[in-house]
């Protein structure tokens, strides 16, 4: 049975925090940004193909929930998995979870491969929709299994 992807872990630094004394909301977007790039490389979306191919990807849309603060010292993992991929698109969620395996912060995105030269979207290469394609298949197998299908 195959698990979400780790494709980050780190720590919250003091600078990280804000008055309150927790991480402040720009930090938790970061490093699920710092996520996505890692699971793009995974994927074969890497900088040298993005650069070399004049291409990008773009998020179009998220959405992030709290469910438990991090402060200062805390260590953090983000766990990914990917929920749709299409021609042009791909939708996944990053789990952010602390030392003790709690999560604090879950979002989903929507990213949108980019020509970056036109500015407007386009298919990707076949190699990375086959490489997300069977991530995908290996994390639905997954989740059935876990809902008893």
């Amino acid at each position: 049975m195959a698990e979400p992807v780790l494709t980050y872990r780190g720590t919250v630094y003091p600078w990280h925090c804000d008055h309150m004394g927790h991480m402040n909301v720009m930090w938790y977007v970061g490093k699920f940004d710092e996520a996505t790039w890692n699971l793009f490389t995974t994927l074969g979306i890497t900088p040298d193909y993005l650069r070399s191919s004049a291409r990008g990807m773009v998020a179009v849309e998220q959405h992030l929930t709290y469910h438990r603060e991090v402060v200062a010292g805390d260590t953090v993992a983000v766990h990914s998995t990917l929920l749709e991929v299409r021609e042009k698109v791909m939708r996944f969620r990053h789990e952010m979870r602390n030392a003790s395996g709690e999560t604090a912060a879950v979002t989903t995105l929507t990213g949108v491969h980019l020509d970056t030269a036109r500015r407007v979207s386009c298919p990707m290469p076949a190699d990375i929709l086959e490489a997300a394609r069977r991530l995908r298949s290996v994390q639905a197998s997954s989740e059935a299994g876990e809902d008893g299908a």
